[in-house]
């Protein structure tokens, strides 16, 4: 095909939108004129709510060198692996790039990859992810017959011992028990089919996820879990048993991490998101993550030398963790068409980790067939 008869390209505003970087259009005086929605994902706020603030209310260069090179709206600036502050999410890690507007005098674009590990961007499939876990899937098949075998014998054994040997025998049982489930666990995370979707209600899914904790009291005299829900938001796709299996576990870690002391809280957060978008490697469509889960906690947090791995099996900062709670979290998520991420702003000592979901309506519409229009 020449190039007279080629067809029209996509129009600018559709190729910013389809980049998964951040991108902020910024006019003189560093007030920001426009974001694509990956800008708005990492900022956390619509573009609606950007439009017309400077750069620095929103964003925070820790190196002031930096900052003077930006100013200078003149000069192209490039820079990796720097330390920024979000307004109300913490730090991040980025690389960051900054380039005078042709013919536009004093207007800047400045483009935005974060380099610190969340989940929002991140694959489905491939990578050391999933090739860490195949082990786990193929050493499960290898060890539940044995395990079977161990936990009869033992049972078998406790018929003709005394009190001291039957301790014993119970302790080999439990062992084996806690063994198998944490087996069943990992072939959880292996597992490649996902589970059926369908429209649900997030704050009955929450409710029942805090009945669940309460009643089995996981962490002792745990503070109690404060509600914070918008009963405005619509059904949300997912799978209600994945969806109260995450907030169990997000809570759980969260009440562990402030129950030491009388101060902590733990606070269970929806919100409408507007303008939060996942780019499908696999489909190449974008879909509209609009509903956030916030589970936050003004515990110790995550030590800074873990926070990059946390997502990760096998990784923990518990004595008695397995390290397959957030890698299983992550998967449920992911499974949902949904992302998760971790965040902990040291400014007000608060840990949040953060589910973002699709609508229910919005998957189905794009799923029915379209009607045929008569002529």
């Amino acid at each position: 095909m020449s190039l007279g008869t080629r067809a029209a390209l996509p129009e600018a505003h559709r190729q910013l939108a389809s980049l998964p970087h951040a991108v902020l259009l910024l006019e003189p005086g560093q007030t920001i004129a426009s974001a694509n929605p990956a800008a708005e994902q990492f900022l956390g706020q619509s573009l609606r709510r950007l439009a017309g603030r400077r750069l620095d209310s929103v964003l925070t260069l820790a190196d002031p060198r930096l900052v003077e090179r930006i100013d200078d709206v003149e000069t192209p600036v490039s820079a990796r692996e720097i330390v920024v502050g979000i307004k109300d999410r913490g730090t991040r890690r980025i690389d960051i790039n900054a380039a005078p507007v042709l013919d536009w005098p004093g207007w800047q674009l400045l483009t935005i990859h974060d380099n610190t590990p969340t989940d929002a961007f991140g694959a489905d499939s491939g990578g050391p992810d999933n090739a860490s876990l195949r082990g786990p899937e193929i050493m499960a098949h290898e060890i539940k017959n044995p395990l079977a075998g161990i936990r009869g014998a033992a049972q078998l054994l406790a018929r003709n011992v005394d009190d001291r040997g039957r301790a014993l025998t119970e302790l080999i049982t439990s062992e084996v028990d806690r063994i198998a489930t944490l087996i069943d666990r990992m072939q959880r995370l292996s597992r490649k089919t996902a589970p059926e979707v369908e429209a649900c209600n997030l704050h009955e899914a929450a409710r029942r996820a805090i009945d669940v904790l309460l009643a089995g009291d996981l962490v002792g005299k745990g503070p109690r879990v404060e509600e914070e829900f918008d009963p405005s938001l619509p059904a949300v796709l997912g799978s209600p048993d994945a969806l109260v299996q995450v907030m169990i576990n997000l809570l759980s870690n969260a009440r562990e991490a402030c129950a030491q002391g009388d101060s902590g809280r733990v606070v269970i957060r929806t919100r409408f998101a507007s303008g939060l978008q996942l780019h499908a490697t696999d489909s190449g469509r974008s879909v509209r993550l609009p509903i956030e889960l916030r589970v936050s906690d003004n515990g110790s947090g995550v030590p800074p030398s873990m926070r990059e791995h946390i997502f990760e099996p096998f990784v923990t900062t518990k004595k008695s963790g397995q390290g397959l709670g957030l890698p299983l979290v992550r998967k449920l998520v992911r499974d949902m068409n949904g992302r998760i991420s971790h965040e902990r702003d040291e400014t007000s000592g608060w840990t949040h980790f953060r589910v973002h979901l699709p609508l229910a309506r919005e998957i189905k519409a794009r799923s029915a067939p379209r009607k045929k229009v008569s002529a």
